[in-house]
């Protein structure tokens, strides 16, 4: 069976290919990521650069990539995103993004910070896979594929890379020493990715951590 594991590992080491689509990315939404540390986390910085500690795992809650891209595109968020503008007017973003047929699209630079998940931002890699409309776990046996795949290349990348997580569990951070949000009101209930696809995919990765007391 390890060896089993150990030759899918391989495999899946070998075989990613990431496409690059970089959402915008200028002066606006480095300034509002800067701020958005100091505001949320009570840390003032020169750059927006990370170290990831952390893997994050999401779906868009919409089946469509043109349409899931266009979510993340701008600086600053859209209107109906009411339920979060008031933390920020910066917009969410991701570093990946899965489509329906396993496509991996690299959507900023990995050690940037991006607006992905409250509270762990600033030591985590946000990786959104196209689907789970009306919170219903639609996700592809492809895009379980891929995420393998890129969890194993950002690890081999970032060794540092210690948790993985599903975006529904990040509460389970709060009492973890990598937590940064301030405001213990300014939470969001979250579905995503669920509980299967977790379940299945942190069957390639024991050695990655869900969140715990311990330290970072």
């Amino acid at each position: 069976m390890k060896s089993l594991f150990l030759m899918l590992l391989t495999f899946h080491l070998h075989a990613i290919e990431i496409i690059d689509k970089s959402i915008d990315f200028d002066n606006i939404r480095v300034s509002l990521t800067k701020e958005y540390i100091q505001t949320r986390y009570n840390i003032k910085v020169n750059s927006i650069t990370i170290s990831p500690r952390i893997i994050v795992v999401h779906w868009t809650a919409i089946n469509d990539f043109k349409e899931s891209f266009n979510r993340f595109v701008n600086p600053k968020l859209p209107q109906d995103r009411a339920q979060i503008q008031k933390a920020s007017a910066l917009n969410v973003s991701t570093h990946f993004m899965i489509d329906r047929d396993g496509s991996i699209y690299r959507l900023m630079d990995e050690t940037s910070m991006a607006r992905h998940v409250i509270g762990l931002n600033y030591s985590s890699i946000g990786i959104e896979n196209v689907g789970g409309k009306d919170n219903i776990d639609n996700l592809t046996p492809a895009q379980l594929e891929a995420n393998i795949a890129l969890i194993s290349y950002l690890q081999k990348k970032y060794p540092q890379i210690n948790y993985l997580i599903g975006h529904h569990e990040y509460t389970q951070c709060i009492d973890n020493p990598l937590w940064l949000e301030k405001d213990k009101h300014y939470r969001t209930h979250k579905f995503d990715p669920g509980i299967s696809f977790m379940q299945k995919l942190r069957q390639y990765f024991p050695q990655l951590q869900a969140c715990t007391k311990a330290k970072p």
